[in-house]
C-alpha cells in the first residue's frame, strides 16, 4: 500500500504569463528550436567479386538515380574503394543498407554497404 500520493511532473513552460495594466493575465508565446536530424550518408564498399552491373542496378533500384549517374558512383566506388550512394536520416539509411545487402545476399554477391554520420 502506498502511503504517498503520486504527483504530476511539472509541465515544460511555452507560456510566460503578464499581467497588463488591468491586472489580467497577457501570455506571451515563446517559440521553440528544434535541431534538424542527424544526416548519415549511406557508402557501398568496393569487393573484387560484385559484377559492376549488379551494383548500377542496386544503386538505380535503390536510390533512384538514373543510369548515368548510378554508372559514375559505381566508378567512384570501384576506384576509390567507396561511394557516397545518398545521405538520409538514421533510420532511412539503415533500410537503405538492409535491402541493399538483402539484395546482395540473395543475389550471391559479397557486396558490403554501411551507413556513417555526416559530421558537420
Amino acid at each position: 500500500m502506498a502511503t504517498k500520493q503520486p504527483t504530476q511532473p511539472p509541465a515544460p513552460p511555452t507560456l510566460s504569463p503578464e499581467r497588463d495594466e488591468g491586472n489580467a493575465v497577457v501570455l506571451e508565446r515563446r517559440t521553440q528550436r528544434v535541431q534538424p536530424p542527424h544526416m548519415f550518408q549511406v557508402v557501398m564498399l568496393n569487393d573484387d567479386y560484385t559484377p559492376m552491373e549488379f551494383v548500377v542496378f542496386v544503386i538505380q533500384d535503390f536510390f533512384g538515380k538514373d543510369l548515368e549517374t548510378a554508372t559514375q558512383i559505381m566508378l567512384k566506388i570501384h576506384l576509390d574503394g567507396r561511394g557516397v550512394c545518398g545521405v538520409y536520416s538514421k533510420d532511412v539509411a539503415a533500410t537503405k543498407v538492409d535491402q541493399v545487402l538483402e539484395a546482395a545476399h540473395k543475389a550471391g554477391h559479397p557486396l558490403k554497404c554501411i551507413s556513417e554520420p555526416i559530421e558537420s
